[in-house]
């Protein structure tokens, strides 16, 4: 197996499961907003950090308690906050959207602005202790085991999963618009990320 599809393997098992970065990007597909854009910052947040893991710091981060506590316990409210707003904003009135989309009264955050949403992409990347477990120790680890083009192939491979998976998960859920256009379809939707963020803020708190 060569280094870049060892990389592009490696770095779509970690980077392919439920969790709250992934939940948001999914919704923003669904909501038509700012796709683009916060897959690209998904994406570029999770390249800096392969990098850095590959450039051998791994091993820094993973032994920096404070950091680790600030990432943790920072996330945790974040998910919760952000859960919540959710959650309420499930039982608002919606109207039904006469294109399918969720644009109209399908916000959970006022994301209409550009700055926001990628700030939200940016916290939901950053404020989760796993990522720099896996992505910066795990994969920076593996990374260390080969030398000079070697390296930087893994390390592309490992990013490309990122970028195939982030913009392929966003664009995809627009295909699935059409089905949350409806007011019942936009409560389903709020509920659904509110469910997984309070269950992925209990999971974190059980495992501190």
């Amino acid at each position: 197996m060569t280094p870049f599809v060892e990389g592009l393997a490696l770095g779509a098992s970690l980077i392919i499961a439920i969790g709250a970065q992934n939940a948001f990007v999914i919704q923003q597909g669904i909501l038509r907003e700012h796709v683009f854009l916060v897959a690209s910052v998904c994406t570029l947040v999770d390249a800096v950090l392969i990098s850095l893991g590959a450039a051998g710091i791994g091993s820094l981060i993973a032994t920096n308690e404070t950091l680790r506590f600030m990432a943790l316990w920072g996330g945790i409210l974040f998910l919760l906050g952000y859960a919540t707003v959710s959650l309420v904003s499930s039982f608002r009135n919606m109207p039904d959207s006469k294109d399918g989309s969720l644009n109209e009264g399908g916000r959970a955050f006022p994301l209409d602005s550009r700055n926001t949403a990628a700030a939200t992409a940016a916290s939901l990347s950053l404020l989760n202790p796993h990522v720099y477990l896996d992505t910066v120790v795990l994969l920076g680890g593996i990374a260390a085991q080969y030398e000079g083009t070697g390296r930087i192939y893994f390390t592309v491979g490992a990013i490309a999963a990122s970028v195939i998976w982030f913009y392929g998960i966003g664009y995809g859920a627009t295909r699935v618009a059409p089905w949350f256009g409806s007011s019942k379809g936009k409560r389903i939707l709020h509920r659904i990320i509110a469910f997984i963020m309070f269950l992925l803020a209990g999971m974190m708190m059980f495992n501190a």
